[in-house]
Order: C-alpha cells, then sequence, then structure tokens
C-alpha cells in the first residue's frame, strides 16, 4: 500500500488471503515517496516467490501501474478513497486508465476484498488446494443468499422468488 494510512481499507484483502490459506508480505511502499523502495520491491518481486501483487493506493494512485510498469507479475489495483482525494475519482482514474502494454486489474474504490479473492481466483487457476477453498468461499456466499430467501418467506413474503 502507498501509506500505512490505507491499512484499514487494505486489511480486507489479507484477511481474504488468509482465509484462502496463501502466504503474502504486506508492506508500505510508495511511489511517490520512496520510489527506489518500490522499484526494488517490484524488480525483486517474483525472485521471492510472489505470483501476484495487490496494490492500494490513493490520490494520484500511481503504485499499482508503477509496479507493472517493473514486473511480469499480475497487478491488482485497489483505488483508495483518501484525504486528498477526489471522492475517489482521482484513485480510481490513475489505476483504470493505464496505456496500452502496461495492465492493472481494478477493483472498485476500497476493494480490497475483492482483490484477495482475485489474486486467490489467479493462484488458484494453478493451484488445486487455493481454487477449491476460493470455491468453498463463494459456495458459501451462495449459501448466505439462499438462507436470506428463506428468512423472507419466514416473514411472510410468499411472492419471494424460489427456483
Amino acid at each position: 500500500m502507498g501509506s500505512d494510512s490505507d491499512l484499514t481499507i487494505m486489511k480486507p484483502a489479507a484477511d481474504m488471503l488468509e482465509e484462502f490459506g496463501i502466504t503474502f508480505e504486506l508492506t508500505v511502499v510508495s511511489a511517490h515517496r520512496t520510489p527506489l523502495r518500490m522499484v526494488q520491491y517490484a524488480v525483486q518481486a517474483a525472485d521471492r516467490g510472489l505470483k501476484v501483487s495487490i496494490a492500494g493506493a490513493g490520490g494520484a494512485a500511481h503504485l499499482p501501474g508503477m509496479i507493472a510498469s517493473l514486473t511480469a507479475l499480475p497487478v491488482i489495483g485497489v483505488p483508495v478513497k483518501s484525504s486528498n482525494s477526489i471522492d475517489g475519482w482521482d484513485s480510481i482514474l490513475s489505476i483504470l486508465q493505464m496505456p496500452g502494454g502496461v495492465p492493472v486489474a481494478t477493483m472498485a474504490l476500497n476493494g480490497a476484498k475483492n482483490a484477495g479473492i482475485f489474486a486467490g481466483s489467479i493462484i488458484g487457476a494453478f493451484d488445486t488446494a487455493v481454487r477449491e477453498r476460493v470455491t468453498d468461499y463463494k459456495k458459501k456466499l451462495e449459501q448466505e443468499v439462499l438462507g436470506k430467501v428463506e428468512r423472507l418467506k419466514d416473514d411472510g413474503w410468499e411472492n419471494a422468488f424460489d427456483i
């Protein structure tokens, strides 16, 4: 993440990675305040065994794109609505509008949870155990929704559609 103030936004990504049993690194790397650290971090990521990078940043939000420019690993960008943000639009557009050749998968504003799930899906494409945990997570989501349908019926909503 670009700043430790982003931790509350980025923690759900870490939570999802933990749930899927994926080891990860969590650190602060600022594209603007520590550019040499950012270059070193991105260039050495694959050698350290990383498979995917999740980069959250607010404001000008250059971190995900700069990391993507320095590594062949997939990069998932999380736009962060920060204190210096224009309702988060600056972060969203900075990450979303990457030039051809430097792709970044862009999540929703403050969408770190989905970044963790998406990273799990990427890793799960090659790791069956992770794929099974992601599949189980999605089945759990399905069960939660079906439970809500049943609660609607129990609350007297006879027209709650049931397949």
